[in-house]
């Protein structure tokens, strides 16, 4: 049985000519945050473009990215051949025809490779080609164990490898887990084989395996020191004669989802955390080794550490190291009969990503934009916006808005979020300007829900409309600037009055957002009247429209001629300074500094 596994970084599939686009896209659309980087002046639309193909390629390996190169390999060799060092350290290289027709891991079999291989041939209906002896001759790769399971020295298996290719046998248990089934098995082999959840160590005549049966279920006060709780862990672990290897996650109370403490011991084990509500773990009471009635009183249930650790164990699982103590933290150990599938036990912490997907094109989102889309669970915005993502939006649950909805959007995001999901909330441009990311912390900080200080939150940057149609004429915010919203919806107009007086006289480029609606359409008037106070008619103004979409218009004007009928809520107008000028008829530029008239 094969047991495929995603890369830890998303790969990067490396198309060189036209002939390979189409393949590349169908590749990165099966493996999940893939991007295709494509040779420039041969490969339009690729989410990242390069000209050098043997440094882009270097450069990419040398980062740690899987690599799929749809090209010859002869390409991928000539190209990585001055950066191998340590096969150990490699990355995943697979070389696929254009067509799709040879799928070659070369690099990093056994660190993902093959597993990308399998995956990427299955779906254009062909074998890869393996060449890793042990994949070839016993269809297992003995130093790369499915998930659930982890070998206690990889470089035992090297020689062991060489000696099974050499016609020696294994002796193993009854019971051995299905990957190693395929082994010449003979109980009077020179080869031995264990699985054990204890710590002990093999040699290169004698792999020992972990199946991740192992439950760690920790408890801590608020605030608790991260040292603190690592170490414990480890000392429990250590004193029962236990396996760190054979933990398959740390384990707790939902109202920890959020502590530093919790996060570090698990990143220190090399698993995820997960989380139980109270209602779950208050169940295992009759399990417990130690219940408390203080902790009842505190949060719900009678011991949180025992009580996590046996609920992710399951019914058939046991306590194998009761509650442990420190100044402010506990943990125990549970083990389960099974290795324990962690994404199935309790929920992960939460994450709202608020990403801003640019004007657009999908060219203009940002590499961590499109990474956050990759990894969501749940995208919620305006469903235009959602439209925008095309099929990026596969596999993933969708949750659309109207226009006004914006505080529904944002709620029901926090809400997802705090229930473990992986929420995206996307915006158009930057989420940060005129967008989501403001009501999201307004929400955060006048409304008292715990719940939803409990995610992980980060703020994803895009590409702003101004940005954008600044980009497009050609560089009008090459000195000072400002933005102001004509929307009098959330804003009054007085405010949004002071803050154009103050930027024609501070002489600011401007960049109005909003300037029309259909029921709005006197501001942009008045605004280019308070301008022209200050600067004259000829400044020139860049009207850009449905940018980096089909119908996209950039159009040159002044502001003595700038009218409403020539914007909507689609525009952003950017109004030169007094130093502003046009190149050509067809560029705006601002100076990147101001004329000097010596006297």
């Amino acid at each position: 049985m094969v047991v495929e596994k995603e890369p830890a970084d998303s790969p990067a599939v490396v198309a060189l000519g036209q002939g390979g686009a189409r393949t590349a896209r169908r590749i990165a659309r099966l493996l999940a945050g893939a991007e295709v980087h494509g040779l420039a002046h041969r490969v339009p639309h690729a989410e990242v473009a390069f000209e050098d193909a043997g440094a882009h390629l270097r450069a990419l390996f040398a980062s740690g990215r899987p690599v799929i190169g749809v090209c010859a390999a002869g390409i991928l060799i000539r190209a990585l051949a001055p950066a191998l060092s340590d096969k150990r350290a490699d990355p995943p290289v697979v070389a696929v025809a254009d067509d799709g027709s040879a799928v070659v891991p070369l690099l990093g079999g056994h660190r993902g490779a093959n597993d990308l291989a399998r995956r990427i041939a299955r779906q254009f209906g062909v074998a890869p080609a393996l060449t890793t002896a042990g994949d070839a001759r016993f269809g297992v790769a003995l130093d790369d164990p499915p998930p659930g399971w982890a070998l206690a020295n990889r470089d035992d298996a090297k020689e062991f490898t060489a000696a099974l290719l050499n016609g020696a046998a294994v002796r193993f248990p009854e019971g051995v887990p299905s990957f190693l089934e395929c082994a010449p098995r003979d109980d009077r082999g020179s080869l031995r084989i264990t699985v054990t959840e204890r710590a002990v160590s093999g040699d290169s005549r004698h792999l020992v395996y972990h199946p991740a049966c192992l439950a760690v279920g920790v408890g801590c006060e608020r605030g608790a020191a991260p040292g603190e709780l690592t170490a414990l862990v480890g000392r429990a672990l250590a004193e029962a004669g236990l396996a760190e290897a054979a933990v398959a996650g740390l384990f707790s109370l939902d109202l920890k989802s959020d502590e530093p403490a919790v996060h570090a011991a698990a990143a220190a084990l090399g698993v995820e955390a997960r989380f139980f509500d109270a209602a779950v773990l208050e169940a295992e009471t009759p399990r417990l080794a130690f219940p408390s009635e203080t902790v009842f009183r505190a949060v719900g249930c009678h011991g949180v550490a025992e009580g996590a650790a046996l609920a992710a164990a399951g019914a058939a699982g046991e306590l194998v190291v009761s509650k442990r103590k420190s100044g402010r933290a506990t943990c125990a150990v549970a083990m389960s009969p099974e290795p324990i599938d962690p994404s199935r036990v309790g929920r992960p912490r939460g994450r709202l990503l608020i990403a801003g997907i640019g004007p657009g094109g999908d060219g203009w989102m940002t590499a961590e934009c499109r990474a956050a889309v990759a990894a969501a669970t749940d995208l919620v915005g305006y469903g235009r916006y959602l439209d925008l993502l095309g099929d990026r939006t596969q596999g993933k649950t969708l949750h659309e808005f109207r226009l006004g909805e914006e505080e529904a959007r944002a709620r029901l995001a926090l809400d997802l979020a705090a229930q473990g999901r992986t929420v995206a909330l996307v915006s158009s441009g930057d989420p940060g300007i005129y967008a989501m990311a403001a009501l999201v912390f307004e929400l955060l900080d006048t409304e008292e829900r715990a719940e939803w200080r409990r995610p992980e939150m980060a703020v994803c940057p895009g590409v702003s409309a101004l940005q954008a149609a600044a980009a497009r004429a050609g560089a009008p915010l090459g000195n000072d600037f400002c933005a102001v919203s004509l929307s009098d919806l959330l804003t009054p107009w007085a405010a949004i009055e002071r803050r154009v007086r103050a930027a024609a006289a501070g002489d600011f480029v401007v960049a109005f957002y909003n300037p029309v609606s259909r029921r709005r359409n006197w501001q942009l008037a008045k605004a280019r009247t308070i301008l022209l106070e200050d600067r004259p008619a000829a400044t020139p103004v860049v009207v850009a429209r449905n940018l980096g979409r089909a119908k996209e218009t950039v159009r040159i004007t002044t502001l003595g001629d700038l009218q409403a009928l020539d914007a909507d809520m689609l525009t952003v107008i950017i109004v030169g300074s007094s130093e502003t000028r046009t190149a050509h008829e067809r560029w705006v530029y601002t100076p990147r500094g101001y004329t000097v008239e010596s006297g």
